[in-house]
């Protein structure tokens, strides 16, 4: 794999050694030039460009499907990771009574959709870590008959502790629960596979481990589920025969029906040349190359006798690295910025999550900068 010619496509290399793909990544340059040239035909074109563009939607859904396993039908385009949830907490048919189970602690977008049901007479059952982690029996313990989903994190924002979908997806499915996913956090560094993991919902923003825009994101939603979710915002986009605008009530069926406007096509053809870019790299590799620098990074950090947040080997760890450093965190958080490394303050510590295009030179600056650190 020629590593060194894709670290040439991201322009952030040039001033800093940025580990910070958890929060918001920066994009290649195949992403930039996919966005102008789409905006630069607006501006030129106007809506004469409207049917190109939105054939060029199409493909990019066609795109997104493949990337986690799922049909062009099942997939919708969304502002955000939070958005998506939010429909689907929105969207479900809830009745006075019911109850779900969320991972406490969690990423604020994954817990206030579904505390906000109590006004709808549902009931948030938080679910906690056991030193970080989260296993079947954590949820099998807490299940009662009123139970009608379970939401998780892929993985956890603060620690990089990645759930096992799979499992939890049988789990879900022999007690007939329905099984969402905040894949944010995974998806791009990590493959996914709605079918084989019975996943019900999956909802992730571009603007993290996939490289892309901010402003979009992708929300899959199973057939299985659709039948029990109706649309909480209905526009024009959001019934058969669209574009025809004569007054015909009849709702859609597949996942597009939850896009109930205009689309953000900049930031969807950005997100399609985001995704062509992993696919291109691969999954696999992206994944086995992140990982080989997570070891390296915690190498390191244990040769300085720091503390591991993040302990945990093989499967269970994805792409995030936390540790702690002394109490004047954000002394040396300032000093590691002045150097040019980027990282995050999470949870009174420090959080890496390198991505596939780092190298050598930047782990060595980020030591070299952690070791100059005389505060």
């Amino acid at each position: 794999m020629d590593w060194p010619y894709y670290r040439t496509l991201f322009p952030v290399t040039q001033r800093s050694a940025f580990f910070n793909h958890a929060a918001i990544s920066a994009p290649s340059t195949k992403v930039i030039a996919a966005v102008q040239e789409l905006v630069s035909e607006q501006a030129y074109l106007g809506s004469q460009g409207y049917r190109s563009w939105m054939d060029r939607v199409e493909t990019v859904r066609q795109q997104v499907a493949r990337f986690v396993c799922a049909a062009p039908s099942d997939i919708a385009f969304v502002a955000n990771t939070s958005t998506g949830l939010g429909l689907m907490a929105a969207g479900f048919h809830w009745t006075a009574g019911d109850a779900l189970l969320v991972p406490s602690p969690d990423f604020p977008a994954n817990v206030y959709p579904w505390q906000n049901l109590s006004q709808r007479g549902v009931t948030m059952i938080t679910v906690p870590r056991r030193s970080g982690r989260l296993a079947v029996e954590d949820f099998a313990r807490l299940v009662t008959d009123n139970v009608r989903m379970l939401v998780v994190s892929s993985v956890d924002f603060a620690t990089g502790y990645a759930v096992d979908l799979n499992a939890i997806g049988r789990f879900c499915r022999e007690n007939n629960i329905f099984f969402g996913v905040d894949a944010i956090q995974s998806l791009g560094v990590r493959p996914i596979d709605v079918e084989k993991d019975q996943i019900d919902f999956v909802a992730a923003g571009a603007h993290k481990w996939l490289l892309g825009p901010m402003g979009i994101g992708l929300l899959y939603i199973s057939p299985r589920l659709r039948q029990h979710l109706d649309l909480p915002l209905v526009g024009w986009k959001s019934v058969v025969h669209e574009e025809d605008f004569r007054l015909h009530f009849q709702l859609r069926k597949d996942a597009a029906g939850f896009e109930p406007g205009t689309l953000n096509v900049a930031g969807i053809v950005g997100l399609g040349a985001a995704i062509s870019l992993l696919e291109e790299v691969g999954l696999v590799q992206i994944e086995q190359r992140v990982s080989i620098l997570l070891d390296e990074l915690a190498d390191g950090l244990a040769q300085r006798s720091l503390t591991l947040k993040t302990p945990w080997p093989g499967k269970e760890r994805c792409g995030i690295l936390s540790f702690t450093a002394g109490d004047d965190v954000f002394a040396l958080s300032k000093h590691l910025n002045e150097q040019g490394v980027v990282l995050a303050l999470r949870d009174g510590g420090f959080r890496l999550s390198p991505h596939f295009y780092n190298d050598a030179a930047d782990i060595e600056r980020f030591f070299y900068a952690l070791d100059s650190f005389s505060g």
